[in-house]
């Protein structure tokens, strides 16, 4: 991206976005991330774009009352939904609004880093994976994911608003599936000082409710939601409907829709 200030969110579109992305997109995820990264009890995490704290929290889980981990997003609204959220059972977490080029922790103080769809929206990849790596000690453990291809449902919305709205609307909200290809994202990982890389493709199945009504929702979770809305409620209704019929192969008679998607895993070590 080359303006990541565009997907900072306000007060209320964080909470869309909690409702939405954190907990029907990403949410199903990152179980799998915090697994691949082995984190156990007793450990100190931080996860690097932590948006409203999905993998946090999980991974607060996991270190328990001896652990520590920190969250940390570029975003305030995020951070501030974050420290809304109910706690987990396990280790206290520190929530940090900071950007990823500059994290401000000090050298080796983590056993694991971990981000979950995050790199693509760095500017400087890069110096955000240097970063990382300074900040986990000797023999430390980064595990990142970054999507594979637009998928079905980003594509779809993508196509609808290429439509209904525009095409500078359509590429904004489709940015966020811009990630580095498998070559690159190896090759970012080396550059940044990593050892022993590895990257695996990842597949989950998605479900997502009555799929018109919550691409509208999900738009309104994202910078895009002013132009949206300055669209008037029928281009809305046929932005919802384009998503539905596109997409109605994969829907059940509840209207919910079942789809497959698939993400690259990076893991790494620190030497």
């Amino acid at each position: 991206m080359n303006r990541p200030e565009q997907w900072h969110l306000n007060a209320d579109a964080a909470q869309r976005y909690e409702r939405c992305v954190a907990h029907y997109i990403l949410g199903p995820w990152a179980p799998l991330l915090v697994e691949t990264a082995g984190i156990v009890s007793g450990e100190r995490v931080l996860d690097v774009a932590c948006g409203t704290g999905v993998v946090t929290r999980i991974a607060a889980e996991r270190v328990g009352i001896t652990g520590k981990v920190l969250g940390l997003d570029l975003n305030p609204g995020m951070i501030a939904m974050a420290r809304t959220l109910p706690p987990p059972v396990g280790a206290r977490i520190e929530w940090h609004t900071r950007s990823a080029l500059d994290l401000g922790l000090d050298d080796g103080s983590f056993d694991a880093v971990l981000c979950q769809q995050g790199l693509q929206f760095f500017p400087d990849k890069l110096t955000a994976l240097r970063e990382m790596r300074r900040v986990l000690r000797s023999d430390g453990r980064l595990a990142l994911s970054v999507w594979s291809s637009a998928g079905h449902y980003n594509g779809a919305v993508g196509t609808a608003l290429e439509r209904f709205v525009g095409h500078e609307t359509a590429a904004r909200f489709c940015a966020s599936r811009q990630a580095p290809s498998r070559d690159e994202l190896l090759q970012l990982a080396v550059d940044a000082g990593f050892s022993d890389v590895q990257i695996e493709l990842a597949h989950l199945i998605i479900r997502l409710p009555h799929i018109d009504q919550f691409a509208l929702e999900h738009l309104a979770a994202t910078p895009v939601a002013p132009a949206i809305a300055a669209t008037g409620a029928e281009t809305r209704a046929m932005i919802g409907a384009s998503v539905m019929h596109q997409l109605e192969r994969y829907a059940d008679t509840a209207g919910t829709v079942i789809y497959p998607e698939e993400t690259y895993v990076l893991t790494a070590r620190s030497n």
